[in-house]
């Protein structure tokens, strides 16, 4: 690859969403009844979906398509057992296709996978491609992380922001945050986005897949962006020394990514716990949030367009 070319420059163009007409009509024409805890859950087979009322809860919930990162294990792999509790259909990703089998019962539950490494920008737009093919979807919890290494950036930021931008606009997107981006700081000189030196550390990380969370609440306003603090939980990535709770270490971002309270549609907010908190004053920055869109844009050849697609 030329040293002047982005690493994803060749990324595909995806088309725009539907019209609320279309979907209208697409729903009207397609939809199927699903067997489901709920009562009467109805959907559709392009992803296009509407509310039921939880008699047990009396809260509104969608059946949805939910795409979760890095799901092979740990938060993401609860999430997606929740999710599938609850009726979704729920799109596992792993590194490679060898860790699905950790992830084997719930691929018999019905649930599908995608693959990609989310360290090498040649995967990361095999993924995208991979993630489109399978029609829109309602949220997208970018789950994925690492605590440290040459992939820091690369995996807890750059495919994030790619995966956002290349991916068929979804009505939700969840982005894993922590408690630690408070620690972060708000500057972008100097840094390797590729990995190959460590110009970065793990809050500073958080911190910039914080801002772009908000960054996108901003941008796309018809679009529901969250940033979630799971918490310090026992995951292999937390250790074991880890003192939150982890029952309660996924159930933000399934909540955010299906529940049809009020409170989860309210953008561009910071969660811990389903309880919204106040970020790292950067986050909210609109200079450092273009500053970090320019940036990332420089370094792979690939915007976020601002207004409705």
């Amino acid at each position: 690859m030329p040293v002047d070319q982005p690493p994803f420059a060749n990324a595909p163009t995806i088309t725009g969403r539907a019209t609320v007409l279309e979907q209208i009509t697409t729903l009207l024409g397609k939809v199927k009844s699903l067997a489901h805890p709920l009562t009467n859950v109805w959907q559709d087979e392009g992803g296009v979906v509407i509310f039921s009322t939880d008699e047990r809860t009396n809260e509104r919930t969608l059946v949805a398509r939910i795409l979760i990162t890095g799901s092979a294990q740990g938060l993401g792999r609860a999430a997606a057992a929740a999710l599938l509790d609850d009726g979704h259909q729920v799109i596992l990703h792993a590194r490679t296709s060898e860790r699905m089998a950790a992830v084997k019962d719930l691929l018999d539950r019905g649930a599908q996978a995608v693959v990609g490494d989310l360290a090498k920008p040649e995967e990361v737009r095999a993924l995208a491609e991979q993630a489109n093919a399978l029609g829109r979807f309602v949220a997208v919890i970018h789950n994925a992380g690492v605590i440290g290494g040459p992939s820091l950036l690369p995996v807890n930021v750059v495919a994030p922001f790619v995966l956002t931008a290349e991916m068929e606009r979804p009505d939700r997107l969840i982005y894993l945050s922590s408690s630690m981006h408070r620690g972060g700081r708000a500057d972008l000189a100097g840094v390797d986005w590729s990995g190959g030196r460590e110009s970065r550390s793990y809050s500073d990380s958080k911190l910039f897949v914080t801002a772009l969370a908000a960054a996108v609440a901003r941008l796309w306003p018809e679009v529901s962006a969250h940033a979630v603090d799971p918490g310090w939980v026992p995951t292999r990535m937390g250790g074991p020394g880890a003192s939150d709770d982890l029952r309660l270490g996924h159930v933000t971002q399934a909540w955010l990514a299906a529940a049809g309270n009020p409170k989860a549609l309210r953008s561009g907010q910071y969660w811990h716990h389903q309880k919204t908190q106040t970020p790292h004053r950067a986050v909210r920055d609109e200079r450092f949030q273009a500053a970090l869109l320019s940036s990332l844009a420089d370094y792979t050849g690939i915007t976020i367009q601002e207004g409705p697609k």
